[in-house]
């Protein structure tokens, strides 16, 4: 019954998205509150508000580093895991699912070590300078304790989605969203750890998360148990999984390669302000973005599920169910962003001079939000039916090769200064948007005539 109530073959297109969008979008939201809960906590500290944020900023590229090698197994393995479904090969896919956790557990391990490692000269080529490296250094050599924790709550995660227990995935980070939002007041002010605490209230969060996880895996109640057997590497498995995981790769670490120029470029050109306003601006992207990674991430289990079984036509609707819902979402945001900048900024920081100066440049930085709909849609259509070449170029194409470069060479043209980093995001969007959606839509109208 369970695998008949889990076949994304039968039953609405539109239905099965969304019984997934829904609870992943409700349990990203409140992850993104907790995530939040500490920008608001940090940015609103008495007496160091300005630096802690900056300082919270500066560890961003090394977080998401951290996520990339995540994404690299997680959204390698779990597409992957539902084509394997969708053809009823459950022997390949209990070995992905073991692959993935076997690698998961390897780079976690290996990335806590080399952060600890370099840090400091790797903090200072960030943007970091003697007065917001304190800061940097307190949050982080607590947070990366939490590493192995944070690498198999949300790799493996996607697995439990994967098999159609959208709840019981959502509740995987509730768990940790909830504890953290208790934990953040009482570390940081009662006990007055300041931005350790924050640091502190993440870990045991996490913790509290992958014990939910591990035991779900592990447990009667799913389809695919993680299994001894399966966690022995297969070299040829575990080519695959990177292969269609490189493309959420480079997503998160192209996103870090934008976060070290731009907060380099900032320090440079605006100073230690402009470092925080930035760690504003991406803290609205992401809790504007949330819904649609809700949407996007829901709709690659059923493509892939329904390439396997050869229901092109239920493909094709998931398609565009994904693109109309993410453009129409991303337009009101954009408008919502654009009518009411100064409040948004004040959420998360009480300085005047970091507000007054936020407004102008989320204008800038927000500027055609709507088309990374677009590039989001095709993304995670490549994603959902493994077609690893496109998915990986079109990661490449926004950050690597529009952003990066033009967030270093725009603030030296024209007399654009910082606004040549924040203008370089709003090219991107367009750019990344046209390229990637009318190649997806080229490549689909070959592969499934095909």
């Amino acid at each position: 019954m369970d695998n008949e109530k889990n076949d994304f073959s039968k039953g609405s297109v539109y239905g099965r998205i969304m019984a997934l969008a829904v609870p992943m979008t409700v349990a990203q939201l409140v992850q993104m509150i907790y995530n939040l809960v500490d920008r608001i906590y940090i940015g609103n500290m008495p007496g160091a508000s300005s630096m802690a944020l900056t300082g919270l900023g500066l560890t961003f590229p090394i977080v998401t580093i951290v996520m990339a090698f995540t994404n690299l197994f997680g959204t390698g393995g779990a597409p992957l895991f539902s084509i394997a479904r969708g053809q009823h090969n459950d022997a390949r896919a209990e070995k992905i699912m073991g692959n993935t956790f076997t690698m998961l557990c390897i780079s976690a391990v290996l990335l806590m070590g080399l952060s600890y490692l370099f840090m400091k000269p790797v903090l200072y080529l960030f943007g970091a300078s003697d007065a917001s490296y304190p800061y940097a250094e307190d949050y982080l050599r607590i947070y990366l304790i939490g590493t192995p924790a944070i690498m198999i709550v949300t790799g493996m995660n996607g697995f439990i989605n994967a098999q159609g227990f959208g709840k019981t995935g959502m509740a995987t980070l509730l768990i940790g969203a909830i504890a953290n939002i208790i934990l953040d007041p009482i570390f940081i002010f009662v006990l007055q750890m300041g931005i350790a605490g924050a640091a502190a209230a993440t870990v045991i969060s996490q913790l509290l998360s992958v014990v939910w996880v591990m035991s779900f895996l592990l447990g009667k109640r799913t389809l695919w148990r993680l299994r001894k057997k399966a966690l022995e590497l297969d070299g040829s498995l575990v080519r695959e999984i990177v292969s269609l995981g490189t493309a959420g790769f480079i997503m998160q670490a192209s996103n870090s390669a934008v976060q070290i120029a731009a907060n380099s470029t900032l320090s440079r050109f605006g100073g230690d302000v402009y470092v925080g306003i930035m760690a504003v601006l991406q803290s609205v992207r992401d809790v504007a973005c949330l819904p649609m990674h809700g949407i996007t991430n829901a709709v690659q289990p059923v493509l892939g599920f329904n390439y396997g079984a050869r229901e092109y036509g239920r493909v094709k609707k998931a398609i565009r169910f994904v693109t109309i819902a993410s453009a129409v979402y991303m337009a009101a945001a954009w408008l919502l962003i654009f009518l009411f900048p100064e409040p948004i900024a004040r959420v998360f920081s009480s300085d005047p001079e970091l507000i007054r100066k936020a407004a102008p440049a989320m204008h800038i930085f927000f500027f055609g939000f709507f088309m990374m709909a677009f590039h989001m849609a095709g993304q995670a259509t490549f994603q959902g039916l493994g077609k690893a070449k496109p998915a990986i170029f079109f990661s490449l194409l926004r950050k690597i090769i529009v952003v990066v470069p033009l967030t270093l060479i725009l603030p030296h043209v024209g007399g654009f200064g910082v606004n040549g980093v924040f203008l370089a995001e709003a090219v991107s969007n367009f750019v990344a948007g046209v390229c990637c959606y009318s190649t997806m839509l080229f490549v689909m109208k070959r592969t499934l005539a095909e």
